[in-house]
């Protein structure tokens, strides 16, 4: 049985011009391939359509935080902060994803410098709230969180502007995000006082947002995004290209199709017998590796063995014009990111090329205004548009977002909370005890005795009776007629007075 193949069409195709033979691909096979493309597009654009109207009822609250003065946490607390968080993350399902437009929700960790003064800043989802409360007073007890309004309507969101002008843009991974930054744990030094041996690097951004003059602001903004563990693969995937094993991935479709037409085209132009089999590189060993690149493999592994987030970093400097000193805030913020650049790992750089203000060329005027507005936009919204969100572990984040140490950072215009509170001393007799007693209370009002030593009796009164004045300790002394008013405290509540004699209920458990 002879089986005969009509090649007269490949013949045709193969004598044609070049043009001719181009449209005949094309109007064969090429269409696919354009096709594909096209469906892709209208995905993402659909995609995108049904998550911003998802969005459009998404309710966010921004929160002030403030810590108490005498701050001696270390970033580790917010690194503990940020694992707590990691419980915000949710799957999504292929319905809820293709049907709802819904996604996973982020955190803005915002830092803002108006006028020379500093306010740490989260804006959170409302349903995530008190995840976002809790995690930080387990870390900070004594921090005092309260709801403030959105900052960025008091300056014009649109430009360009009589009165107003502004620099901004997103900061970006100078290397694949497998590779960690500069940590905090490597600001630590071994000399000097305890207290002082870590070289907070907010030190430098406190003191740049302290120096702002009246009609100057500095908005840093990160987002934050939960995810999930994917990316832990990637830095896998880094270290075989470090030691130069030849990576194993998985073929889609797409990817299949044009490998099968690379290998069709080989075999009609009869190409491949001027290839040469390409030769398998051999895996490095450990013993082969340069110090360089052991450190590589080192801090790959290291990021990976923590949890990571989702990572935008975006930044706005504005100002009044004729106060706005764009030289000196552009200049002071490039500083400061560039601490956390270790060369032969990763660092930041400043995203010239697509998000900041700053354009050449052609019409560098009317692009210039609209990359300004974009960036007003994006910050407003906090927004994931621009560049792809990177991944950072908590370690690095709680590198760039802490609240610095006191006893380094010397910038006196960071809102604080007060002091740290404590409860009433348990001693401390009320107003039903001393109505019960026949002897009037001491006379404590009679002044300020200085005393070296501090009584042995009615101790826990006295601690509360006393003023620190320098560094002498004064108690007051009892010195004329009785005041009873002095322990006069508010009626007890129904709880309160429920609590004096009702007995615990039949139904509670006892071991």
């Amino acid at each position: 049985m002879n089986i005969e193949i009509d090649t007269s069409r490949l013949d045709y195709f193969f004598a044609a011009d070049f043009g001719e033979m181009m449209w005949l691909f094309f109007a064969n096979v090429g269409w696919i391939i354009l096709a594909i493309f096209f469906l892709f597009g209208v995905r993402e654009i659909y995609l995108f359509y049904i998550q911003t109207k998802f969005a459009k009822g998404l309710k966010y609250v921004l929160l002030a935080v403030d810590v108490p003065r005498g701050n001696a946490q270390s970033p580790k607390a917010v690194e503990n902060l940020f694992t707590y968080l990691g419980g915000a993350h949710g799957s999504v399902s292929f319905y809820e994803k293709w049907f709802e437009g819904r996604f996973q929700q982020a955190f803005s960790f915002e830092i803002i410098g108006i006028d020379g003064y500093t306010q740490f800043a989260i804006r959170t989802p409302v349903e995530q709230r008190f995840l976002l409360e809790s995690a930080i007073y387990s870390q900070y007890p004594d921090a005092e969180i309260s709801e403030i309004d959105d900052y960025t309507p008091n300056v014009p969101n649109r430009f360009p502007d009589d009165e107003w002008d502004l620099w901004g843009g997103e900061f970006i991974l100078s290397a694949p995000d497998a590779y960690p930054i500069k940590l905090y744990s490597e600001f630590e030094s071994m000399q000097g006082e305890p207290e002082e041996r870590f070289k907070d690097p907010m030190a430098s951004l406190m003191d740049l947002t302290s120096s702002l003059n009246k009609g100057e602001q500095l908005w840093l903004q990160f987002i934050v995004i939960p995810t999930d563990f994917a990316w832990v693969k990637r830095s896998d995937a880094e270290v075989d290209k470090i030691l130069g094993k030849t990576p194993k991935t998985k073929q889609g479709l797409f990817m299949s199709f044009l490998i099968w037409l690379g290998e069709l085209s080989e075999q009609v132009f009869a190409i491949w017998k001027d290839i040469k089999p390409k030769e398998e590189k051999k895996a490095l060993s450990m013993m082969e590796l340069t110090p360089k690149k052991i450190k590589q493999i080192e801090g790959v592994q290291n990021k990976a063995s923590k949890l990571g987030f989702g990572f935008k970093m975006r930044v706005i400097c504005i100002g009044r014009k004729g106060i706005f000193n764009k030289g000196k805030m552009v200049s002071g913020l490039v500083g400061w990111v560039k601490q956390f650049s270790a060369l032969d790992l990763n660092g930041f750089k400043p995203d010239m090329k697509v998000t900041a203000t700053k354009t050449a060329y052609f019409r560098k005027d009317a692009r210039l205004v609209t990359k300004k507005n974009i960036i007003m936009q994006n910050y407003v919204n906090r927004s994931l548009a621009g560049r792809p969100p990177s991944i950072l572990n908590i370690e690095e984040l709680a590198t760039l977002w802490h609240f610095p140490l006191d006893a380094v950072v010397k910038a006196p215009l960071i809102q604080k909370a007060p002091g740290r509170k404590s409860d009433a001393p348990a001693a401390l007799p009320l107003a039903d005890d001393i109505s019960n007693t026949q002897a009037p209370p001491p006379d404590i009002f009679s002044g300020l005795t200085k005393k070296k030593e501090q009584p042995t009796s009615e101790k826990t009164v006295a601690e509360n009776n006393s003023a620190v004045v320098g560094d002498d300790r004064f108690w007051l002394e009892p010195s004329g007629p009785a005041q009873n008013n002095f322990y006069q405290h508010a009626p007890k509540t129904a709880v309160e007075k429920l609590s004096d004699t009702a007995e615990p209920p039949a139904d509670l458990p006892f071991v």
